[in-house]
């Protein structure tokens, strides 16, 4: 347990040094995370410090982080907003995640000769947008309330929310795809695909009833018997249960977490509460990436760099061409050009997608595509913040 809790309190330091010193270069914090978490299997080899209870432990504040991820991702989420702008973003949405998605699959599946799983899992997570990395360069550069930079805010958030309904999809069709080589194969998909599209029916209805009927009272009610940040641990608090039923519906406890940030999302006294939330999600958040890090097997980085690298292409064309094409049509080439720069960004969502896969095993997400995978995040968080803050300021917005 000393060891444990050693080695958790160092990695809580680390990471917030890496936050500071990342933040003042301009690069998002997520690579130095990445990095530390690597850098654990390295120590390991020569000091033996990562135990099964050691593994155990960071398992679980993984999961705790992938919960406070994507339950922040939700309440900032302005749901009744994107269906309003639905009909101006959905037709650079659209597009841009059919070519990326589509583009992830042929290159994986018939360039890459990937087998069909992790072809699949690539080409969803490359349908992902970060929106918290381009949303930070266009506030940093006062343009993320011009036109332009609240069409990027919805494009981003709409790929998100695509993306976690993917994610939901591929999540419960991969296994049939495994076991299932036989005739009735499409009918075993359909089978399985009703039984999902009912237990989700479910889930989202209670989800908007608690909104609609019990979320305010509760909020309300925890604010009168504790001040902020108690009141808001006790929403987090509702967050963790709603992730945990979601789970055990056989959901990712991911997509109840994001749920259950859309739960809140309605209410603006809740949202206004999230800042509360900040220290927590800042705490925990790091441990996700950390994870994948610690889950990236040094023996396939050679594989990883070369694939990566063809991933990291198709991944900055993917976003370009399938945002910039028909923003042409609407916004001009230099507002689409900076829309599909914004576009390039996978963090977030893209890793837990590889995350919950690899997890599966290695027939969803092998080892040198989960490094990989790794390998495109760092790139593309790192390409597309230079070139944006570049042409923002060039093109004031």
């Amino acid at each position: 347990m000393s060891t444990i809790i050693l080695l958790v309190g160092t990695t809580i330091v680390l990471a917030l040094l890496v936050k500071s010193g990342f933040e003042r270069v301009g690069i998002p914090p997520l690579i130095g995370y990445l990095f530390i978490g690597f850098l654990l299997p390295l120590a390991d080899l020569r000091l033996g410090i990562l135990s099964t209870e050691v593994r155990k432990a960071y398992e679980f504040l993984v999961n705790i982080g992938i919960i406070c991820l994507l339950f922040e991702v939700g309440i900032k989420s302005n749901l009744p907003g994107l269906i309003r702008q639905l009909r101006r973003a959905s037709g650079i949405w659209i597009t841009n995640i059919l070519i990326s998605g589509v583009l992830g699959f042929v290159t994986s599946y018939f360039l890459l000769a990937l087998e069909l799983i992790p072809s699949l899992f690539i080409s969803v997570a490359l349908t992902a947008t970060s929106v918290g990395v381009s949303v930070a360069i266009w506030r940093e550069a006062k343009a993320l309330n011009s036109p332009n930079g609240e069409l990027m805010l919805d494009i981003a958030e709409l790929d998100d929310l695509s993306g976690i309904i993917l994610m939901a999809s591929l999540f419960t069709i991969a296994p049939v795809l495994k076991d299932g080589a036989n005739t009735a194969l499409f009918l075993v998909l359909v089978k399985t695909s009703g039984l999902f599209l009912f237990k989700l029916i479910v889930f989202a209805t209670f989800c908007f009833l608690f909104s609609r009927y019990a979320e305010h009272p509760l909020t309300g009610f925890f604010q009168k018997i504790e001040s902020p940040p108690d009141s808001m641990i006790m929403i987090a608090g509702i967050g963790f249960i709603i992730a945990a039923l979601s789970g055990l519906l056989g959901f990712s406890v991911a997509i109840g977490a994001f749920f259950a940030g859309l739960v809140f999302s309605r209410d603006p006294e809740a949202v206004k509460m999230g800042s509360s939330f900040m220290p927590l999600y800042d705490f925990f958040t790091p441990f996700f990436f950390i994870g994948i890090g610690l889950n990236i097997d040094p023996s396939t980085l050679t594989t990883a760099l070369g694939l990566g690298g063809i991933l990291l292409g198709v991944a900055v064309l993917g976003k370009i061409i399938g945002t910039c094409a028909p923003a042409l049509i609407t916004v001009g080439w230099a507002s689409s050009l900076l829309l599909g720069i914004s576009m390039i960004p996978r963090a977030e969502i893209a890793m837990v997608i590889m995350e919950r896969g690899h997890a599966l095993g290695g027939w969803a997400v092998p080892s040198q595509v989960f490094s990989a995978m790794a390998v495109v995040v760092a790139g593309t968080c790192i390409i597309s913040p230079f070139i944006l803050r570049s042409l923002l300021q060039r093109w004031p917005q």
